[in-house]
């Protein structure tokens, strides 16, 4: 249910209702903000629309009656499209002063993109990725990091709070995006060994059912230690990131450390498992279902292990 409309408050525009966006949208609206939508298929609007929410005919119309406008997309190429295209935030008679970036795509588009808005509009570009999955969303615990200027991101870090718990500054323009490649970095691996250590406990005869609660408290537990290892073991329904999604984020991170002159040897590895569980048709399942990939291999397919002391 949405709140009373906050007086005097800033009026906010969201393109991309999905699986992060919707949540967050509904946070908006719940916080009292007079909120805008607009997404690419109208469905999600609807509930939103009952209880308040103003759906936009197209960004640039969406744009037009807002102050800031949030943006949270699949990809680069979505978000040029959002916001340069025929009908895009650009092309408003009056443009939004901010424009903030939850999606997650490379630092060096993000930088070109952002220069591209300022010339045409004079507003600030802020890449602010955001980390804490649908749940983080819906209980309004992101991490939000953020890359622009100091004080247009203080300016918009209210609107922020309604769906964050943290939101910090990296950097300038693009530094956002590079930590939340990182995080992805450290995400992924380690949910390739939570994979990895589930088919070893099953094969060495352990119910890797009841790795989670033995190892709760220990060095090895974390909250996708807790979260995916189950999904490992009974796939969800729904989706609450996926395969290729992930592969996507792994592709920015590898332009990212080309660019950076950083190895990833970790990293490489585990975007070939990726593209492996995509060309198996996997793509679209959670972000968990690698394991499936595991399950398929056999000892012949692992590299060696040296056990000389």
């Amino acid at each position: 249910m949405s709140a009373a409309i906050v007086p005097d408050a800033p009026r906010v525009g969201f393109c991309g209702i999905g699986k992060m966006g919707e949540p967050m949208a509904w946070r908006l609206l719940a916080a009292g903000h007079a909120l805008r939508v607009w997404n690419r298929s109208s469905a999600k609007l609807a509930a939103l629309a009952a209880e308040g929410g103003v759906v936009s005919d197209s960004p640039r119309q969406l744009a037009e009656t807002s102050d800031v406008v949030m943006l949270c997309l699949g990809d680069g190429h979505a978000v040029e499209e959002v916001v340069f295209g025929e009908r895009g935030l650009a092309h408003a008679a009056t443009a939004p002063r901010f424009l903030v970036d939850h999606s997650t795509i490379a630092p060096a588009e993000t930088q070109r993109l952002a220069r591209r808005w300022h010339e045409l509009t004079g507003g600030a570009w802020i890449d602010a990725p955001v980390s804490g999955g649908t749940a983080g969303a819906v209980t309004g615990t992101l991490a939000i990091m953020c890359g622009g200027h100091a004080n247009d991101i203080a300016a918009v870090e209210p609107l922020l709070r309604a769906y964050a718990a943290r939101v910090t500054r990296m950097g300038a323009t693009g530094a956002g995006q590079a930590t939340k490649l990182a995080n992805q970095a450290i995400v992924v691996t380690t949910i390739a060994g939570i994979a990895e250590a589930c088919v070893l406990a099953q094969r060495a005869g352990i119910e890797a059912a009841a790795i989670p609660a033995a190892l709760r408290g220990g060095w090895a537990d974390s909250v996708l230690l807790q979260t995916l290892m189950p999904r490992m073991l009974t796939p969800p329904a729904s989706p609450s990131g996926t395969i290729r999604t992930m592969l996507k984020d792994l592709d920015a991170v590898a332009e990212l450390a080309r660019e950076a002159n950083a190895p990833l040897r970790a990293v490489g590895e585990v975007r070939k498992l990726l593209r492996e569980a995509v060309e198996q048709g996997l793509g679209d399942e959670d972000i968990s279902q690698i394991v499936q990939v595991l399950l398929d291999q056999r000892m012949a397919h692992q590299p060696e292990i040296n056990n000389e002391h």
